[in-house]
């Protein structure tokens, strides 16, 4: 299977849910009540399917700031006509540059358009050298090319055009929409499961990047070896459908600002970390400020 990206996709596009605290049952629903508090509460779902596949692509392996410039570029030269809005993790969005003149063809790079404002289209026939150098922002330029041109080809051929995909996936069965994404050649699960979440805005999908996967065997949500599926279907189980989809976002950001890989909060005192009380600290030992991964602590336990 391909490697997941270790970034996420979330987006602006979402509308804030109201402020009442969800009810949760058990230690997973605290959690993710918290993250709600600390963060943000919001419903996901409106993004184009087939960009949001395409965006996920561009993450793989690289910085936030790194992808957003490369799925700019690429909207710039392959888009529509109509921009498009790519605000990620409820930052501003913005918008893709360029005028309706230049986005109806593109002969100038060689790439002609055979259905005008479709990506897939723009995508599928798009030479792989050209849109290699329109994406190298986001590193591993010509692996993505390749892999962007096969997945275009293929929404292309099954589906006809990004607008018919993008309505098997906000429509179709959630299991069915998976299961088809996961047929696809470099898509994998958390990339099957933004697609779901932020396109598709489908409730009860908690997709697991390395933040969450790290996070939710720190604190004892899952097992200390699960792998990232395991992880997935502990957390969809005990979280309730409405609040996956901003436990996931907001758990990423958690990541970042309070229980990094290497130096989480709780090495500075119980207090430094607002999850202090419900958390086991899987691999983390304060007294002594040794973090490992939590499966690395269970096989030292052995």
């Amino acid at each position: 299977m391909d490697e997941e990206p270790t970034e996420n996709i979330g987006s602006d596009s979402g509308t804030e849910m109201g402020s009442e605290p969800a009810t949760a049952d058990g230690r997973a629903g605290r959690v993710v009540d918290r993250l709600g508090e600390l963060y943000w509460r919001k419903h996901y779902g409106g993004r184009d399917a087939f960009e949001c596949l395409v965006r996920t692509v561009l993450s793989q392996n690289t910085a936030d700031t790194a992808s957003q410039r490369a799925h700019d570029a690429l909207m710039d030269r392959y888009g529509s006509e109509t921009p498009r809005a790519s605000g990620r993790d409820g930052g501003p969005a913005s918008e893709a540059s360029g005028t309706s003149s230049d986005r109806g063809s593109d002969g100038e790079h060689g790439n002609p358009r055979d259905d005008e404002g479709d990506l897939a289209a723009a995508l599928a026939d798009a030479r792989r050298d050209d849109l290699a150098e329109t994406i190298s922002p986001a590193g591993l330029q010509n692996q993505k090319a390749e892999t962007l041109v096969r997945l275009a080809g293929r929404v292309r051929e099954e589906y006809d055009d990004a607008e018919a995909f993008d309505e098997f996936v906000a429509g179709g069965d959630p299991g069915a929409v998976r299961e088809a994404l996961l047929e696809m050649t470099g898509v994998g699960p958390k990339t099957a499961d933004c697609v779901l979440l932020f396109a598709g805005g489908q409730a009860g999908v908690f997709p697991v990047d390395t933040h969450v996967h790290r996070i939710a065997r720190r604190i004892g949500l899952a097992p200390a070896d699960a792998d990232h599926e395991t992880v997935r279907e502990h957390l969809e189980t005990a979280v309730r459908d409405e609040n996956c989809g901003f436990g996931h976002t907001a758990m990423i950001q958690f990541g970042r600002e309070y229980c990094t890989a290497r130096e989480p909060a709780c090495l500075e005192g119980p207090e430094a970390c607002p999850m202090a009380d419900l958390c086991d600290k899987v691999g983390v030992l304060p007294e002594t400020g040794a973090v490992v991964d939590p499966a690395e602590a269970l096989a030292g336990d052995d």
